[in-house]
């Protein structure tokens, strides 16, 4: 019987299983984790991939403590040292636009940018190296017990104390554990590519907000940028059909050039946005982390950050259980992990929920004293810090592993 079966093997997933197999308190958890397909290692030469990730302070410390940080060629990880944030009734060389600088707070950058594939290659190879288990199997079926759960997948049957949901927001240990989701969609879509900019992008993250939607640019260790565009769905149509010059023609009407004129690199993808909370956390036996617990908006690139500090709250208490022998599975155990991360994915989640109300797609008063609000936070220095803050990760009830 393994102490923990995760199920899923993304960064989240990856992340809390070698989180849990590095041990407690000296004794090893004994731990599987399911993944159906795994990636294989990027070559040194090859193109960025096009789904980046944005990595916190706290994301970055993490990682360090899973052991996966050291496992990511820095040479294909991008340091940010600024961010620069307006609204469309500005332009983007103005006084009036937000700009956070590392600086500001005393920290060599903001964060990271990073591929999805990368980050996820790293934490399996951590888990590894930490004695896991790898399944290279999908979930069919659970069956919890008072005893201990059955974990029923394509390739046999493993048993487990506890098992941790981290297979996304189509979760099938959610449906499974009989846990459901309130979903509500924001009538957008993101789409994503990898472009090229006439101006270099000065290790900087920018974001314009507009009427119909949110347009970001995420620097690139190779100079170039990734682009996470948030469009309501009627433009999202246009520019998923267009083609690579009248998309680059909408892309620099969208930047109002803020990096000069811009060229498309590869292919573009596209997916729904949608809010999705699960009405649980937690249930017999069952914890869910990431996406198959709570999926936000993309606009402030908190997806990935709040399911890695999901991962270290869970394992911190799943260790701090199993080296005081007390069963990891135990509803003291998970109740604990869910009021922990509940209320702080609720603070993040109505947070950027406002910014796309009233920066994005807000008309009327209260609007335009959000958009105006960017100017007076500009010109504050202790509300930037706040911000940066926030934005690093390092405020809030934090893991060990994230301090």
């Amino acid at each position: 019987m393994f102490d923990v079966v995760v199920v899923g093997g993304g960064p989240v997933g990856a992340c809390a299983a070698a989180l849990l197999a590095r041990g407690a308190g000296g004794a090893a958890l004994r731990v599987a984790l399911l993944e159906p397909a795994p990636p294989t290692p990027l070559p040194a030469a090859a193109p960025l991939r096009t789904r980046v990730v944005a990595l916190s302070r706290a994301s970055e410390r993490i990682l360090k403590t899973a052991g996966a940080w050291s496992r990511m060629p820095p040479e294909r990880v991008s340091a940010y040292e600024r961010m620069r944030v307006w609204h469309e009734s500005v332009a983007p060389d103005s006084d009036a636009v937000l700009e956070f600088d590392a600086a500001d707070v005393g920290e060599p950058n903001l964060g990271y940018i990073a591929e999805n594939q990368l980050l996820q290659w790293a934490l399996l190879g951590a888990f590894a190296e930490a004695g896991g288990h790898l399944e290279p199997a999908s979930l069919e079926s659970l069956e919890i017990t008072d005893a201990g759960v059955g974990v029923l997948t394509g390739r046999g049957r493993l048993a487990a104390r506890l098992v941790v949901g981290a297979d996304g927001a189509e979760s099938r240990v959610r449906e499974a554990a009989g846990i459901a989701a309130d979903i509500a969609g924001y009538r957008q879509t993101a789409i994503i590519a990898t472009v090229a900019t006439f101006r270099p992008h000065e290790a900087t993250a920018w974001q314009r907000f507009m009427r119909d939607g949110t347009l970001a640019f995420l620097p690139l260790a190779d100079g170039t940028s990734s682009i996470v565009w948030s469009a309501d769905d009627e433009l999202a149509v246009r520019l998923v059909a267009a083609s690579e010059g009248a998309f680059a023609a909408e892309l620099d009407r969208a930047s109002d050039l803020a990096l000069g004129a811009t060229r498309l690199l590869g292919a573009r993808a596209s997916f729904p946005l949608r809010r999705l909370e699960a009405q649980h956390y937690v249930v017999q036996r069952v914890a869910l982390v990431g996406d198959a617990a709570h999926v936000v908006h993309p606009l402030a690139g908190q997806g990935v950050n709040l399911g890695l500090a999901d991962a270290a709250a869970l394992a911190q208490l799943v260790r701090a259980a199993s080296a005081a022998r007390e069963d990891p599975g135990a509803c003291g155990v998970l109740r604990a992990y869910e009021r922990w991360r509940r209320s702080e994915v609720a603070l993040m989640s109505t947070a950027i929920d406002a910014f796309d109300r009233w920066l994005a797609h807000g008309a009327g008063p209260v609007a335009r004293v959000a958009q105006h609000g960017l100017a007076w936070v500009n010109r504050s220095q202790e509300l930037r810090r706040f911000f940066i803050r926030r934005a690093l990760g390092t405020s809030g009830e934090l893991p060990e592993a994230a301090r």
